[in-house]
């Protein structure tokens, strides 16, 4: 197998796995992967996302929490399907990667360092930063950035 093909199936990979986190995320807040208090489920409904939104940015004024609960959730849906088609690859995934770092920040700064090392946000964020460095060193299906 050559440098090239191990590329590409690692960038294809990379490209899936980031999508899956942020939509099964949007998911678990639309109530997709059950109800709040259910097991494996972080928040199961909008409002219960919209209290760690503003468990997470204490900082901010409380008029804005919602803003950024919405920001945060088109902002990982816009990224999974950029992903997943391939349109703009390089700029959508050097969209991920500040928007999982401003994650893994905010969750530390909250919560401390264990939250975002435990939801391995960090690496999510470090991944996507390296797809989007590495985009142009294979071929992809659909519509590309070349």
């Amino acid at each position: 197998m050559n440098k090239a093909r191990v590329m590409n199936a690692a960038q294809w990979f990379l490209r899936l796995a980031l999508a899956a986190g942020f939509l099964s995320a949007v998911a678990d807040r639309c109530g997709m992967w059950g109800p709040s208090g259910a097991p494996n489920v972080a928040w199961g409904n909008w409002q219960s996302f919209v209290d760690y939104v503003a468990t997470l940015n204490w900082f901010a004024q409380k008029p804005a929490i919602r803003a950024l609960a919405w920001a945060a959730t088109l902002g990982e849906l816009l990224v999974a399907l950029g992903l997943l088609i391939g349109w703009q690859l390089r700029w959508v995934a050097l969209a991920g990667g500040p928007l999982l770092l401003s994650f893994a920040v905010t969750m530390t700064m909250a919560l401390g360092i264990k939250a975002p090392l435990d939801f391995s946000v960090f690496g999510a964020a470090a991944g996507a930063f390296l797809l989007a460095a590495t985009c142009n060193e294979s071929v992809y299906g659909g519509l590309t950035d070349r």
